[in-house]
C-alpha cells in the first residue's frame, strides 16, 4: 500500500500543475509586464508628487516610503498569483455545486482549495516589488542591518498568511451567501490603501486597517522592519495576530463545509 502524500508534496504537485497550465498562455506574460510597469510607475509618481510639497509624511522619508510601495507590490503579486484565483474558484464551485469533487478527496479540503489555481505571471509584481525594495534599502545605508532583514522575512510571511486568512474567510461566506463577489471586490479595493503607511490615515481608519482589514500587519510592519523603523513589540503582535487569524480561518472553513449541501441540494 502506498503511503499518503504529505501536505507539502500535495501543494507542490498542484502548484506545479498550475504553473504548467499558465505556461501555455505566454502572451499573458507581456500583458502582465505592462500592468506591473504601470502599477510601479503610478506608485513612484504618487510618492514623488507628495514629496514635492513636504519633506516627510507622518515621519516617513521618501526612501522609507518606497519600501512600503515595494512591500505592497510584492504582497499584491502573491495574492494575485496564489490567493485570488483559488478564492474565486472556490466561490464558483460552491455556487455550481462542484465542490463535492474536492471535499471527497482523501486530503485536507482547505489545502486543496488553496492550491488548485496559479496565475504565474502575477509573480512579476513580486519581482518588481523586490527590485524597488532592494533599491530603496540600498539608499538607507547603515540604517538597516542583518536583524532587520530577518525581522522583515518574518513580518512578510506573517502578513501574507494574514491576508490569505482574511480572503479565505471572505470566500467561505459563499457557503451561506453564495454570491460574495462584492465582498471580494471591496477587499481588493481596500488593499490599495496599503500603498501608504497606516499612520498617515485618521485614527478611526487606522484601527480598521490594523484589525479589521489588517494592512498594518501585512504591509506597514514589514516595511518598517526593512527600513529600520520597527517598533519591535509590533513584530511580536504581528506573529500573535497571524496565529489567531489562522485559527479563526480554520474554524470558519470547518463551519463552512459543515453547511455545504452540495450539488444534490
Amino acid at each position: 500500500m502506498s503511503r499518503p502524500i504529505g501536505p507539502g508534496r500535495l501543494a507542490y504537485l498542484h502548484i506545479r500543475l498550475g504553473v504548467q497550465q499558465e505556461l501555455q498562455y505566454r502572451a499573458n506574460f507581456w500583458v502582465q509586464v505592462v500592468n506591473s510597469a504601470i502599477a510601479l510607475g503610478v506608485g513612484i509618481v504618487a510618492i514623488a508628487v507628495v514629496y514635492l510639497h513636504t519633506d516627510s509624511l507622518a515621519g516617513w522619508s521618501p526612501d522609507e516610503l518606497v519600501t512600503v510601495l515595494g512591500v505592497h507590490l510584492m504582497v499584491g503579486g502573491f495574492l494575485r498569483a496564489f490567493v485570488f484565483p483559488n478564492m474565486y474558484k472556490l466561490m464558483s464551485d460552491v455556487e455550481e455545486g462542484t465542490l463535492d469533487y474536492t471535499l471527497t478527496r482523501p486530503a485536507d479540503s482547505q489545502l486543496l482549495v488553496s492550491v488548485r489555481e496559479v496565475e504565474l505571471w502575477s509573480l512579476i509584481d513580486v519581482v518588481s516589488g523586490a527590485g524597488v525594495l532592494v533599491w530603496a534599502v540600498s539608499r538607507l545605508g547603515d540604517q538597516v542591518g542583518v536583524i532587520h532583514y530577518l525581522a522583515f522575512l518574518v513580518a512578510l510571511i506573517c502578513g501574507s498568511v494574514i491576508l490569505y486568512c482574511l480572503w479565505i474567510v471572505a470566500a467561505t461566506l459563499a457557503f451561506k451567501v453564495v454570491r460574495v463577489d462584492n465582498v471580494m471586490q471591496m477587499l481588493s479595493g481596500i488593499y490599495d490603501a496599503g500603498r501608504w503607511p497606516v499612520g498617515v490615515y485618521p485614527f478611526w481608519l487606522r484601527g480598521g486597517l490594523t484589525y479589521l482589514v489588517p494592512l498594518a500587519f501585512a504591509i506597514t510592519v514589514p516595511a518598517e522592519t526593512i527600513s529600520g523603523r520597527i517598533d519591535w513589540p509590533w513584530l511580536l503582535v504581528a506573529v500573535g495576530f497571524t496565529v489567531v487569524a489562522f485559527v479563526v480561518a480554520r474554524l470558519v472553513w470547518l463551519w463552512g463545509i459543515r453547511n455545504y449541501s452540495g450539488a444534490s441540494a
